[in-house]
């Protein structure tokens, strides 16, 4: 969707979820001046008039990902005014990286009452050094990339499946770009792009949730339109903890074992175990049998969903922070529960499907940002779950 904001016209977009962040970018590029229209999993953008160059606090607050207008903003447009980012309260996750990209592009940054300013008269192409692999970054600088002068050279590049889906949706507008996913991508400049027609990846994150789901059950859940290479480091792990995989037409079938086998994990950029799952694979192993060791090496303040998940009758200890010892216990009680952010608010689902008795979540908010309608998917399978107004 930020993408759309580096050509005029009428953009297409297919499988869009109707996700609380995808309507929050949805008003950040009407703020801008775009049009936005989202029906039956299709949104429609014209990028045509972009009046505006500022994504305000009050939209980017809620949702980081609102930050990736920054690049494209600055490579069409010359200026940008972004809000420092928010969303989940899983540690600082600064954007450091994205400024000192645009910088070697030839932006101007400057920080101000919590905004970012950037101004090019014409970005021209660098090579680009991220010391650490940033998904979010490498997209940033990516999309700025694609109308700068000269060529670009992004090393330590982030190499997840989402990365390598922008680079193909915009290679379809006419950006020349060569080897996302791999360790160095380079992008060569064109003087325009054209509207984009594309039809977005599936979740990956999503698909790995009803994994874990099927794996806390023992259940026999098949997942269509899923993409198992994108998951092979998690899956991996998941067949050590038991669970059976099978091929589907379109999709995967997942079958959950009798009894858990606990398995330790560490999280790790792509293709590592991904910290987005990490929150989900712990409740399974909250039961399994034997004790599991994970580790969280992506994000600090990311076992916030601990304290909840002991609240449950999990037996977990953290150590310093980034290690939590998992002992599996017999079983698991029903409890009223309080979701901290978006893979937390998913952990205490799979967790409260194994308990016994009735599990109360709040401030589900948290769910709708990333999981479109899971209660009804859930029932679905058999799950007794029900949402309610929150007072």
């Amino acid at each position: 969707m930020a993408a759309t904001l580096l050509a005029p016209g009428d953009h297409h977009l297919k499988a869009v979820p109707h996700l609380r962040d995808v309507m929050t970018m949805g008003r950040l590029l009407a703020n801008l001046g775009a049009g936005f229209h989202l029906e039956k999993n299709q949104a429609i953008l014209n990028c045509s008039n972009i009046t505006d160059y500022e994504a305000p606090y009050e939209l980017v607050r809620t949702m980081r990902a609102s930050v990736l207008v920054l690049g494209p903003l600055v490579a069409r447009l010359g200026k940008a005014k972004v809000s420092l980012p928010g969303g989940c309260a899983i540690g600082a996750r600064p954007i450091n990286l994205h400024l000192m990209g645009l910088e070697k592009l030839g932006a101007a940054i400057t920080l101000e009452s919590g905004y970012v300013f950037a101004k090019a008269k014409k970005l021209k192409g660098a090579s680009i050094y991220f010391d650490i692999p940033t998904v979010t970054g490498t997209e940033n600088i990516m999309m700025a990339a694609t109308l700068a002068e000269g060529k670009t050279f992004i090393e330590n590049a982030a190499r997840e499946p989402e990365v390598i889906d922008l680079a193909n949706a915009l290679i379809s507008m006419g950006a020349k770009i060569k080897g996302a996913g791999e360790g160095i991508i380079t992008i060569e400049g064109v003087k325009k792009l054209r509207p984009l027609k594309y039809t977005i990846v599936p979740d990956r994150i999503e698909a790995g949730t009803f994994m874990t789901i099927a794996g806390v059950t023992g259940g026999d859940i098949t997942i269509k339109n899923c993409r198992p290479e994108h998951l092979d480091a998690l899956i991996n792990k998941l067949k050590d903890a038991g669970i059976v995989f099978k091929s589907a037409p379109q999709g995967v079938r997942v079958i959950g074992p009798e009894k858990l086998k606990a398995v330790s994990v560490m999280t790790m950029p792509y293709p590592g175990f991904p910290t987005d799952m990490q929150a989900q694979f712990m409740a399974m192993m909250c039961i399994a049998e034997g004790t599991s060791v994970i580790s969280e090496k992506i994000f600090e303040n990311r076992f916030m969903h601990v304290a909840e998940l002991r609240r449950l009758g999990a037996d977990i200890t953290i150590e310093g922070g980034t290690t939590a010892t998992v002992r599996g216990v017999d079983r698991l009680k029903g409890a009223p529960l309080m979701a901290t952010d978006l893979r937390a608010s998913a952990s205490l689902i799979v967790a409260a499907l194994a308990a016994e008795g009735e599990t109360t979540i709040k401030r589900i908010y948290h769910l709708d940002r990333g999981y479109e309608k899971i209660e009804e998917k859930l029932k679905k399978l058999g799950a007794d779950i029900r949402r309610e107004k929150e007072e």
